[in-house]
Order: C-alpha cells, then sequence, then structure tokens
C-alpha cells in the first residue's frame, strides 16, 4: 500500500473566502502514485471547512448569504463563545454546517468526481493562517 500526507496553508483576506482546491489535490494524488483508494481532505481548524460542490460563482455567494443569514456575525454579543473573548462563535456554526472533510475515490491515479463537482476550502474566520491535510492512501 502507499500513502502520501501533505498539507495546503491558506491566509484568507476576508472572514469568509471559498477556494477551489481541486487541482492542488489533483496533484497530489497524481504525485502519491496511488491508482485505486481513497483521498482524505481535511480542514484542520475549527472555523473553516472542506466540501464538494459546483464551480459556480452565483452558488459559492449564496453560500455565503445563506451562512451569515443562519449565523450572523453580528452582533457578537448573541454568541456565548464570544463571551471568553473570541468574535468567532458565527465561524464554529458555519464551520458545521459545511463540514469537516471530504473522503474521495481514486480511481486509474486520479480523484473520481462527478461532472460538476469541485473541491473547496471554506474559510469562515479568515485572517491568519491555517491548513488543510491531504492524505492519499491505496494502491
Amino acid at each position: 500500500m502507499k500513502s502520501r500526507t501533505e498539507y495546503l496553508w491558506f491566509n484568507t483576506p476576508k472572514r469568509i473566502h471559498f477556494e477551489n482546491i481541486t487541482d492542488q489535490v489533483q496533484r497530489i494524488v497524481r504525485e502519491s502514485g496511488v491508482q485505486e483508494g481513497l483521498c482524505l481532505v481535511n480542514a484542520m481548524h475549527i472555523t473553516a471547512s472542506v466540501f464538494v460542490n459546483d464551480a459556480e460563482s452565483g452558488l459559492l455567494s449564496d453560500f455565503e448569504r445563506w451562512l451569515e443569514q443562519l449565523a450572523p456575525h453580528e452582533p457578537i454579543s448573541r454568541y456565548r463563545h464570544n463571551l471568553t473573548g473570541e468574535d468567532n462563535g458565527d465561524a464554529h456554526l458555519k464551520r458545521t454546517v459545511m463540514g469537516r472533510e471530504v473522503v474521495l475515490a481514486v480511481t486509474k491515479g486520479s480523484l473520481d468526481l462527478g461532472p460538476w463537482e469541485q473541491v473547496f476550502y471554506g474559510e469562515f474566520d479568515g485572517r491568519r493562517r491555517k491548513r488543510v491535510l491531504v492524505k492519499v492512501i491505496g494502491e
């Protein structure tokens, strides 16, 4: 069995940001040499997410607007978490809705995605350095 572990690093200038990381993940899969297996892509911060969806700009804008309606950033006093001196209670909730990680099939040395599927990093409390784990295992 083969495996490869790599980390992708992000430092977004905005609190909320979506970044298509499909090509970066595909590069890691290709470099792993795995032909048949699985690829775990995991946001390693509790205010960030990894998810799979369509790379359509209107949809990404809809996600941002919808998440802000579900868990508005302000007023920050609405979240008990923020009583600790933080201001990111909303970001924890947004991450929970969007998910922590995805597990993707690797077939014939490539990500086995549906026709419109893309892999995204979702940031909900940006402006600091965060990482995403990419681990590929298989034959």
